[in-house]
């Protein structure tokens, strides 16, 4: 460890490596955001919206298992492994879903995305918070997070296009065989950062042993800081998740094309991608708990506002500002999370927060489905902004600074 520095600019390359690969993960995401709730309806002849959102059930479901597994392995056996394993299950998605001839393929297909996204995305945020310094650690997780989501953002507008000029399927899902071919490539090339923790480790305090069930309940609801994080990243996600399924079936019945439902759904999160790049940083230098809070709430106006609009620009608008309410917490959240917790559990804190963050995505599948489909879409999309509003107020109550260098408590 003689050689081993602590810092983003005395570990650049590493540091821009994992940013491009994170880009390809987050890809892997956005192949699917725009045509697979269009392919269930009309391929697939799904009826019912619940059933049309199964896909994305599977994958929050499984993503959030993962994540939860794969801090605690990762913690034992490094990074680096975990990530090259997450890749090995990226294969399966585009292939699945090129040759599905039943619905229940594409569900399966999206256990293998869930796996692979929860244990190479789970692994590019853990090492870019290793090599960071603590006053680093928003900008470290806000790059890895723009880099991630542009993914998404880009083969959403891309799948669009292609869908919209050949067809649904196969042709935007041989994309999919690429980005994976290259992910593993680049994953190879990446350095592991287990020496970064173990020096960050030195002079941690003797509460740096706990158990995973300590971590679990400290991380879930033991801790008022941590587990208002917690509630926050399941309330986003899980918006997420409707906003993933409900999105295109809205702007479908609201007589938008294949193509501008791709623009549309792209840019929230090309958004929420791009405004990750400032909001990390801002909260390394001003704070968490207020980029916290106002960025819950900005998600609950913002889907009211599109609901409330009836225009193609007044959507993008929507959109835009959507994405910019979660670009104030995705990365904020988890830099409060590593300044709690400890470096011999931080990973283990991180997979429990992000189990339970991105179990959002199968329960606001769930939830956006049985309403849709007991009322309509406008009310489904109406009701579960709610949950982000509910979550900043918590957050406004419950939650302490937590930037070291503006908190009371260490």
């Amino acid at each position: 460890m003689k050689n081993v520095q602590i810092g983003i600019k005395e570990n650049i390359i590493n540091f821009i490596l994992l940013v491009i690969t994170n880009f390809f993960v987050g890809s892997m995401v956005g192949l699917e955001r725009t045509i697979l709730p269009i392919i269930g309806e009309e391929e697939f002849g799904l009826a019912s919206v619940s059933a049309a959102l199964s896909f994305i059930v599977s994958f929050g479901f499984s993503k959030a298992i993962v994540n939860y597994i794969a801090g605690g392995i990762a913690d034992r056996l490094g990074r680096k492994k975990v990530l090259l394993f997450g890749w090995s299950f990226g294969l399966l998605v585009p292939l699945m879903v090129i040759f599905a001839t039943s619905w229940w393929m594409i569900v399966v297909a999206n256990i293998f995305l869930g796996i692979n996204q929860g244990l190479a995305w789970s692994m590019t945020v853990n090492m870019k918070i290793d090599i960071a310094k603590p006053t680093q650690r928003g900008f470290a997780v806000g790059l890895n997070e723009f880099a991630g989501y542009t993914g998404v953002a880009v083969m959403a507008a891309v799948s669009g296009f292609i869908a919209s000029t050949y067809s649904n399927r196969p042709e935007p899902f041989y994309i999919g065989i690429a980005l994976v071919v290259v992910g593993f490539l680049l994953s190879l090339l990446v350095k592991d950062t287990k020496e970064h923790l173990a020096l960050q480790s030195q002079g941690a305090s003797q509460s740096a042993t706990l158990s995973a069930g300590e971590v679990f309940k400290k991380t879930t609801y033991q801790n008022k800081n941590l587990s208002s994080i917690t509630f926050a990243g399941i309330s986003t996600n899980l918006k997420d998740g409707m906003a993933w399924g409900l999105f295109p079936l809205f702007f479908t019945n609201a007589g938008l094309t294949v193509s501008e439902i791709g623009v549309v759904v792209a840019l929230y999160p090309a958004a929420w991608g791009f405004f990750q790049l400032f909001t990390g940083t801002l909260s390394d230098k001003i704070g968490r708990k207020w980029f916290i809070v106002g960025g819950m709430w900005l998600q609950a106006l913002s889907l009211w506002l599109i609901l409330a609009v009836g225009s193609y620009s007044m959507w993008i608008v929507g959109a835009v500002l959507l994405g910019l309410g979660t670009a104030m917490v995705y990365p904020t959240l988890q830099a409060a999370i590593s300044d709690v917790a400890q470096p011999g559990w931080r990973a283990s804190s991180m997979g429990v927060y992000r189990f339970w963050r991105d179990s959002g995505y199968a329960f606001g599948a769930l939830l956006a489905g049985l309403l849709t489909d007991i009322l309509n879409v406008n009310w489904a999309i109406g009701l579960v902004a709610i949950l982000p509003l509910s979550a900043g107020i918590v957050a406004a109550i419950r939650l302490s600074e937590t930037l070291p260098s503006l908190s009371k408590e260490t």
